[in-house]
């Protein structure tokens, strides 16, 4: 099993030290969410399934991608992902632009992990239409694919056309991973049809069950079931070592933990996790 770090839990001011403990005590990779623009207007901001806002409207946001680059420049390991990154809400020249030069700087430990997004205020603020978003992203990264393999592209799509052009330099990793996020039906079929692998939300073993086999009943319709593919998995609630065999029977390839309840306490937290669940450097 391989285990990730979201460094979206703690402070921002601490991200930094967790991706630098991380690397060093053999986590295989660190995650950052991302959002654009928060809207002081709530009424737009209510969080599938509950009744109240998913946002704070003061929360500091960060470029992921930019800040991937810099924690490239302190580590030498952990893959640099993103869980996940609203590549609809950009045109693709600046999204492919972004995680290539990520996976340029990071010497090929990016992952681009995608989601059509739920919060449809940014959306409005940036002038895109919320009601095509999962269209335009399917779009972008199938216009993306081509960007970071072939040596001109030109592309007249429903939300993108340009003429040829050229894209360089290539990333590093051929193919770069796109992976999915989301747990909606349409997720899914992103995932198993467009995509090198599928990121959950917070789960359960029980829970994660539907999902994963609905995930391989798309791939094997769309004659993906052999194709290389990876099951990233949010598990904050772990019983202890002897679960992760579980996870592993379902094939799930990484379960993103977090061993803390506090920031002031994620890396002590995150040296204890690794000497009790075995984590270490890929040999």
């Amino acid at each position: 099993m391989r285990f990730g770090v979201p460094l979206g839990l703690v402070h921002p001011g601490a991200w930094r030290d967790l991706a630098v403990a991380a690397d060093r005590l053999g986590f295989e990779s660190v995650w950052l969410p991302e959002h654009l623009v928060f809207t002081t207007d709530l009424s737009t901001a209510t969080y599938p399934g509950t009744g109240k806002p998913g946002i704070r409207p003061q929360t500091p946001l960060f470029d992921a991608p930019a800040y991937l680059c810099a924690l490239a420049a302190v580590t030498e390991h952990v893959r640099l992902g993103t869980a996940v990154y609203l590549y609809g809400l950009r045109h693709p020249f600046i999204a492919a632009r972004a995680f290539a030069t990520l996976d340029q700087i990071s010497g090929g430990r990016a992952v681009v992990g995608v989601g059509a997004g739920w919060y449809e205020g940014e959306w409005l603020a940036a002038g895109v239409d919320f009601a095509t978003r999962g269209r335009r992203l399917d779009e972008a990264i199938a216009v993306s694919r081509r960007l970071w393999t072939e040596r001109t592209v030109e592309h007249h799509g429903e939300f993108f056309d340009f003429p040829q052009v050229a894209f360089e330099p290539k990333p590093v990793q051929r193919p770069l991973p796109v992976h999915a996020g989301g747990e909606s039906r349409a997720a899914l079929r992103r995932a198993a049809t467009l995509c090198d692998g599928w990121i959950s939300m917070p789960q359960t073993l029980r829970g994660v069950r539907p999902k994963l086999d609905l995930l391989r009943e798309l791939r094997a319709t769309a004659g993906r079931a052999d194709a290389p593919f990876e099951i990233t998995v949010h598990a904050y609630e772990l019983s202890g070592p002897d679960e992760i065999r579980h996870w592993e029977r379902l094939g799930v390839d990484r379960l993103i933990v977090r061993p803390w309840t506090r920031t002031r306490d994620a890396v002590p937290a995150l040296i204890d996790f690794a000497a009790r669940y075995g984590v270490r450097h890929a040999t």
